[in-house]
């Protein structure tokens, strides 16, 4: 889902209908709402049998452009900081 135009009525609107599937429970939503009112838009992405990492791993985004939060790979072997 995308969402663009966002204010601070909006993003409320966002937090309201989808946050307690998207944040835990003690996520401060007032402090979130004045780091997000600078932004141009929202994407929220459901994903199907998500499931915990148990053994987080800090990955190389180089060759992936500036900034990329999300990385599509074939491999993840191939990013793994070892």
């Amino acid at each position: 889902m995308r969402f663009e135009g966002l204010s601070e009525n909006r993003i409320r609107e966002i937090y309201s209908k989808y946050g307690k599937q998207i944040f835990p429970s003690d996520f401060d939503v007032e402090s979130s709402i004045k780091d997000k009112l600078d932004k141009n838009y929202c994407i929220l992405i459901f994903l199907k049998d998500a499931k915990r990492i148990e053994n987080p791993f800090n990955i190389d985004k180089k060759g992936f452009g500036n900034a990329n939060a999300w990385l599509c790979v074939e491999n993840i072997e191939k990013i793994k900081i070892k």
